[in-house]
């Protein structure tokens, strides 16, 4: 698979302001789908680009979920994951560190995962930083620029 995204191509659209819409919340409820609750909601950043919040929660196990960003690859259908807030249900191996963990973590999108034909956001990093879907998403809102409009709450999801 060839590189979609250099790492300064990413760092780029990841600092992009996007700003949410002052509908947010609502939009973001989770809704029930095959095992799981999912929810969408699209963004165009300040220069442009289309975002996509994905965000899924087992319905089962409430430490399996995925607060995700991606971005829409220009003159395509296609979807590049730019991050992904993953929580503590599931081990996870970094090939190229030959390191693996079983805990909450962010994976990244990088080149060199590309370079070598993994999907772009392969990579992860343990963090403490969350312990549920709610407050990965406030990690993201931190990380990836995203803009609460004001005079509103991240955490009333």
């Amino acid at each position: 698979m060839p590189v979609i995204f250099s790492d300064a191509e990413i760092a780029r659209l990841i600092s992009e302001p996007k700003q949410l819409p002052p509908d947010w919340r609502t939009r973001l409820t989770l809704r029930p789908k095959r095992g799981h609750k999912e929810q969408q909601l699209d963004l165009t950043g300040e220069s442009g680009s289309e975002f996509r919040i994905i965000l899924r929660q087992s319905n089962v196990n409430q430490l399996d979920f995925s607060a995700i960003l991606v971005v829409r690859i220009p003159e395509s259908n296609r979807l590049f994951r730019l991050r992904r807030y993953n929580g503590k249900s599931h081990q996870h191996t970094n090939q190229i560190e030959g390191n693996s963990f079983y805990d909450f973590h962010i994976h990244m999108a990088t080149q060199r995962y590309q370079d070598i034909g993994e999907r772009e956001d392969t990579y992860a990093e343990t963090t403490n930083r969350y312990g549920n879907l709610t407050e990965a998403l406030g990690c993201m809102q931190q990380d990836v620029s995203l803009i609460i409009p004001e005079n509103d709450q991240l955490d009333l999801i």
